[in-house]
């Protein structure tokens, strides 16, 4: 296949898939290998951004995504409707840190590790389709295992699960002091 309509083929596709696609589909739709769909795809990423388009090509792991360009985003909600906005309390992004970094994790090792239940932030942050569900563990009552989502790495601006930075031992003791904390003010209600 021409370069220039394997382009517009991998164009097509991730415009009209509208969320992010394999890298291994896409050689497959265009009939060609992996190493050759990265190559076009840096090229089209490199085009997109020296011609000052709006959009541009977003990688996860092994997937990437048409988006468009976060400086855009003033002009799309004078049409489309404000999406609505997540409201991620500390309790909420504490137990997505703990999924994050912990992955795949029960819910009862979450509470663990925090010290009080967690179903409100679970159910939250399932809601926002930032962790799902990735199956269950082997193991007596067969617990669901949680993990976070591509709309986790976009949210955050990470391409992947390593580009979350190191937690710190005094990061660790923080978040131990604020479980802690929360516990206590739990008991005192």
């Amino acid at each position: 296949m021409e370069k220039i309509h394997a382009k517009a083929a991998i164009e097509a596709i991730l415009f009209a898939m509208g969320e992010s696609v394999d890298i291994s589909r896409l050689a497959e739709a265009i009939e060609t290998d992996v190493q050759t769909v990265r190559s076009i795809l840096e090229e089209m990423a490199q085009e997109y951004e020296q011609e000052g388009r709006g959009i541009g090509i977003t990688r996860f792991d092994n997937a990437v995504q048409l988006c468009t360009k976060a400086n855009m985003y003033e002009y799309l909600v004078k049409i489309a409707k404000a999406p609505r906005k997540m409201v991620l309390t500390d309790t909420v992004i504490e137990t997505l840190s703990i999924i994050a970094y912990k992955q795949p994790i029960t819910r009862v090792e979450i509470e663990r590790i925090r010290g009080v239940s967690c179903d409100h932030a679970i159910n939250k942050l399932l809601e926002y389709d930032l962790i799902t569900e990735l199956g269950r563990l082997d193991a007596p009552g067969r617990p669901l295992l949680f993990g976070t989502t591509q709309q986790f790495l976009r949210s955050f601006g990470v391409g992947s699960l390593e580009e979350l930075p190191e937690l710190s031992t005094v990061q660790i003791e923080e978040f131990k002091q604020q479980a802690e904390a929360e516990v206590q003010m739990q008991l005192d209600i």
